[in-house]
């Protein structure tokens, strides 16, 4: 559809004022006729309309009836609002709100027909709540005794053979005999038992009236061989297109004869829509859908048994986190060209983490959404902690869990699609490019607002979830398609989605048992006490408030830190409990963690004990620390080992020649020489207590030590090197941005504003001017000479009535505008601009023109 027609659609004729009585004619007329508040409630049901914001109602009319604009409003409807602009799109135009109800209700006179009472009822009371959300939209315009469906929603929904409708329906009668001869015409009126006509016109009225007149067309279809009507039932429901043969069957033929078969091309043909809905009863719909699948409850739980549940995945959530970030403390993997985590270090991250692949994406990605992890943009680039990561850390556990929880509800990056492939069949990667997927948070909203609608304490039985979400959002991605088409791809991905949230929820302790808990109820901003209405958008409670309420409903549940742990005889420590952080991290450096859950088991090895060393505390000082942290006496065998690789450390010293091996002892560099395994590292002997190395020091110190030697590093000066475990961090870095879908909602201040820009521009756009005596350009701006235009402006500012003027801007852009000038001076003039609802300066020199207002509208 060109503007040229939408501008058609939209035109105010020139001069009706505006709230004239009647029906409206255009569409900018039933804007025009909107209260503030039904304006404010368009433009936030749709908010492409304000980019920018339109100048006066018409304009919004045009930008409302747009393809683009359309499409967006249509992928945003429920079930039934979206069938009810289906049948509008195939009904008369316009159509009677009866008629429009006897679409959906059926003929009750038709043998096997009629709808069953409570579906009727429903409908009945669905249907006005339909067409007021598609008038609130402006996608249906009009009162109830004409209702029109906007043109371009007509032509996305009508049917055609390469977009059937989804009602099944084919075109009128009218429509499938466009291109048909005036004979052809003729010989299916006479075998259809119809007097001949004249003109074509009047044989295509003579077959739409006999296939609407339920009595003649059912003593038609009496006479119809069985076969045809098997053909019949086949096409009734959709889709209404059929091949034929050359040479078609008897039963066709008969059914082709009689126009209850129109060709379209010379192998296809189709039912017309109204014999369609003869056989239908009246239905333009099979199955309508007014009211909304109620979700589920799979099973229910104590409130507490929930909120428990949730907080223990929470602080697991917590550990994960901390432990992967821990263990890319000193540099992660590295960043591919592309971007993003290669396969094998994403496996080997899971391995970590003692999770599957898909988990392990799912941690990466939260922690890159809450900016806790990014690459560091070396010339090697490897993915790091940000210093956010350690003011993270700092902050108690239910604020940490809180800030993990709202960026996942903000983010856009999709983990659930790693491995999978783009558009290109490149592999998508964790931390890559490509992830975003703007509908997730929407989903997200969704997901856990339906779970907060029921009883605290029930889980959602997942299908009847996803039935609710096809039911409110049955199409994404443009104009709809058939029932009987497979699922668009962009429907696919959202019930995808709806699945990741649920599981993405159970993993961060946003739900726990798959119920919702009371500290994601309100980190949500929903109501704590009852079930929350499927549409609220939260309980107005400012973010930052709801964050701390959560926190604060969240820190009682969760495990309180212990200082301390259990040593056992077999070289293991269990931490009862999660510890504090000093001793974690203490504990972390002096030995290996050996398994993780409720309680945590390390184990101590010469390793461990050689790296905590390495850090330069002595044997007295772990001795001290081990009998100071521990609740049990501290076992022979762990005093043994912490004494026996204090004794060997250090004795051996590696340092820089390219490297060397100093020890006192010769007889034991004469037996790292003799051992075979010394020979990667390409030892000589440059004194009795020397060996000189081909290799670095630290390839030096990783060789000795892998043959069992306790090595120290030491300086140019010969001191010992302390080894302290210094984290790599990456320059700050900002979270990852969502990626809007669309443009935002609108808040109340900008609503009120651009209604009130909007009403000024249409005031000036439609008041009545007088005849002006000057030419006006095509346009319509008024084209007055220089003198005409200071002379009108100066009595308009002495009489202090309201003028008409044309200006053009710096950019060029004209316009047009109603003022009340007040000073004239400087070649200025200075006015209440009643367009822009405030007062503006114009220089005169660009005022195109003048013209004064008709006595009623000054």
């Amino acid at each position: 559809m060109g503007i040229g027609e939408l501008d058609r659609e939209a035109h105010v004729p020139e001069g009706r004022p505006s709230g004239t009585a009647g029906s409206p004619r255009t569409l900018a007329e039933a804007l025009r006729a909107r209260g503030d508040d039904g304006l404010a409630a368009l433009l936030r049901a749709r908010p492409d309309l304000l980019g920018p914001v339109p100048n006066d109602l018409t304009q919004l009319a045009t930008r409302a009836g747009t393809r683009a604009s359309v499409v967006r409003a249509l992928e945003r409807l429920d079930r039934f609002a979206l069938q009810v602009a289906e049948v509008l799109a195939v009904a008369p135009d316009p159509t009677p709100y009866p008629a429009l109800l006897g679409l959906f209700r059926g003929d009750h006179e038709a043998p096997d027909a009629e709808a069953p009472d409570a579906e009727a009822t429903e409908i009945e009371e669905a249907l006005p709540r339909a067409v007021a959300l598609l008038r609130e939209q402006a996608l249906v315009w009009g009162d109830d005794d004409r209702l029109r469906l906007v043109r371009t929603a007509r032509e996305l929904l009508s049917p055609s053979p390469q977009h059937p409708s989804p009602t099944g329906l084919g075109p009128t009668v009218a429509e499938a005999t466009a291109g048909m001869s005036p004979g052809r015409l003729q010989e299916i009126v006479a075998a259809a038992g119809l007097p001949s006509t004249h003109d074509p016109v009047s044989a295509v009225a003579a077959l739409t009236a006999l296939f609407t007149d339920r009595k003649r067309m059912g003593a038609l279809l009496d006479t119809a061989p069985p076969e045809a009507l098997a053909v019949l039932d086949r096409l009734v429901w959709g889709p209404p297109y059929g091949e034929v043969t050359a040479k078609p069957t008897p039963p066709v033929g008969w059914l082709r004869d009689r126009g209850l078969l129109l060709p379209v091309s010379p192998r296809t043909v189709v039912l017309p829509r109204e014999a369609a809905l003869h056989l239908r009863g009246g239905r333009a719909h099979r199955a309508p859908e007014p009211r909304a699948p109620e979700v589920g409850v799979a099973r229910e739980y104590r409130p507490q048994v929930v909120d428990g549940a949730a907080a223990g995945q929470a602080y697991a959530a917590l550990a994960t986190i901390e432990e992967l970030l821990k263990s890319w403390d000193h540099g992660g993997p590295p960043v591919l060209r592309a971007g993003g985590l290669s396969v094998r270090d994403l496996r080997r991250t899971a391995t970590v983490l003692d999770v599957p692949e898909p988990v392990a994406a799912f941690w990466l990605e939260l922690a890159y959404g809450a900016g806790l992890l990014a690459s560091d943009g070396e010339a090697d680039e490897r993915y790091a902690p940000t210093p956010a990561y350690d003011d993270w850390l700092d902050q108690p556990p239910a604020e940490r869990w809180v800030r993990l929880a709202a960026a996942w509800l903000a983010a856009t990056r999709t983990p659930g699609l790693v491995g999978g492939q783009d558009a290109k069949g490149r592999t998508l990667s964790a931390l890559g490019p490509d992830l975003d997927r703007a509908a997730a948070p929407e989903v997200r909203r969704r997901v856990l607002g339906l779970l907060a609608a029921l009883p605290p304490g029930a889980a959602a039985d997942p299908e009847t979830l996803l039935a609710r979400l096809r039911w409110e959002r049955p199409t994404r991605g443009g104009a709809t398609g058939p029932a009987t088409e497979a699922p668009r791809p962009a429907a696919d991905l959202r019930e995808r989605l709806a699945r990741w949230t649920l599981a993405d929820a159970e993993l961060l302790g946003i739900t726990g048992r798959g119920a919702l808990s009371t500290a994601a109820r309100a980190l949500l901003n929903l109501p704590l006490t009852e079930a929350a209405s499927p549409t609220a958008e939260g309980g107005g409670v400012e973010p930052e408030v709801a964050a701390e309420h959560a926190a604060e409903l969240l820190e009682p549940l969760l495990p309180e830190p212990v200082d301390h742990v259990l040593l056992q005889a077999d070289l293991t420590a269990v931490a009862p409990g999660p510890l504090l952080r000093p001793l974690a991290d203490a504990l972390a450096v002096l030995a290996d963690v050996e398994s993780k859950g409720g309680a945590t088991v390390y184990r101590f090895t010469p390793g461990s004990v050689r790296r905590a060393l390495d850090t330069g505390q002595t044997a007295a000082d772990l001795h001290a620390f081990l009998a100071a942290h521990s609740r049990t006496p501290v076992p022979q065998p762990l005093a043994y080992l912490v004494d026996d690789v204090a004794r060997k450390h250090g004795h051996l010293r590696v340092g820089a020649a390219s490297a060397y091996v100093r020890c006192d002892d010769d007889a034991l560099l004469g037996e790292i020489l003799a051992d075979r395994r010394s020979a990667p590292l390409g030892l000589r002997r440059l004194a009795p207590t020397v060996l000189a190395a081909r290799t670095d020091p630290a390839a030096l110190l990783e060789g000795l030590r892998s043959m069992g030697y306790a090595p120290a590093a030491e300086s140019a000066e010969g001191d010992v090197l302390i080894t302290r475990p210094d984290a790599h961090r990456t320059p700050p870095r900002t979270p990852p941005a969502p990626v809007p879908d669309g443009p935002p909602t609108p808040d109340t201040t900008l609503l009120a504003a651009a209604v009130r820009a909007i009403r000024a521009g249409d005031r000036a756009a439609t008041a009545v001017r007088k005849e002006p005596a000057a030419p006006v350009t095509a346009g319509g701006l008024p084209r007055t000479s220089a003198a005409e235009t200071l002379a009108t402006v100066q009595a308009a500012a002495l009489t202090g009535s309201a003028v008409w003027i044309g200006y053009v801007n710096a950019e060029g852009t004209a316009s047009q505008r109603v003022i009340a000038p007040v000073r004239v001076e400087g070649g200025f003039v200075t006015g209440y601009d009643h367009t822009a609802d405030e007062v503006r300066t114009y220089p005169l020199h660009r005022i195109t023109g003048v013209a004064e207002l008709a006595e009623d509208e000054v």
